[in-house]
């Protein structure tokens, strides 16, 4: 009994052993340049961090216009009077020709500063924002690409298991048709092949969800980024 559940036991260690060593190799497939990529791809293309731009930009519009608006608080004036008409005869007057005047508001004066001040601290929340934005993209950037690279490696395992089962099942259905092995071991090979044939579907399904879930953030498909 124990013989016929060697080759179990057998194809079992080599294929986790094989799967330790792909799994030691995991790190090198993170590729750090195409990472930086894919960050400047979501700085670039993800609508919020275009959002935060804009509001960087209001921001500093709005500093702009606080600065030019002292030049409304002081309104020029000027009036004409001719020294010969019918209406300096009958009244003299003592100004004559053009006379020129300035008129502003106290209050528009006290105020400008503080909304001078007001609109630069506008512009420092957005920028901070900005900046809190970029610090959170890298981090969730790198967290999708590293779960990516893993469905990856996991899919490569699973793929060499399919293949291993299968060649198992093929030697296990000659051994079962020239009646070296029994049904119940012929049966547990057909299950194995089974069991594997739905992990890498499995592991299909879990790359496409990261690979989508990547490209959200990215803003673009990751077969355009070089």
């Amino acid at each position: 009994m124990v013989f016929r559940y060697a080759w179990v036991i057998l194809f079992l260690l080599v294929i986790g052993n094989a799967s330790a060593q792909e799994g030691e190799s995991m790190l090198a497939n993170v590729d750090n340049a195409y990472l930086e990529k894919l960050i400047a791809a979501a700085r670039a293309n993800y609508p919020k961090s275009k959002a935060n731009d804009i509001k960087v930009n209001l921001a500093e519009m709005a500093i702009k216009k606080a600065k030019l608006e002292w030049f409304s608080i002081v309104s020029f004036t000027y009036l004409y009077s001719p020294n010969n008409n019918a209406l300096n005869i009958a009244n003299p007057s003592l100004l004559n020709g053009y006379q020129f005047g300035f008129s502003t508001s106290i209050g528009s004066i006290l105020q400008r500063p503080g909304e001078v001040k007001v609109a630069r601290e506008n512009y420092k929340l957005a920028q901070l924002s900005q900046d809190e934005y970029n610090l959170n993209v890298v981090a969730v950037v790198k967290k999708l690409y590293y779960a990516y690279v893993l469905q990856q490696t996991v899919l490569t395992w699973r793929t060499k298991s399919l293949e291993g089962a299968e060649s198992s099942l093929k030697e296990m259905k000659y051994k079962f048709e020239k009646g070296v092995e029994s049904f119940d071991n012929f049966n547990r090979a057909q299950a194995f092949f089974s069991t594997s044939i739905q992990s890498k579907l499995e592991s299909e399904g879990a790359l496409l969800t990261a690979k989508s879930s990547l490209e959200e953030i990215v803003g673009v498909n990751l077969e355009s980024i070089k």
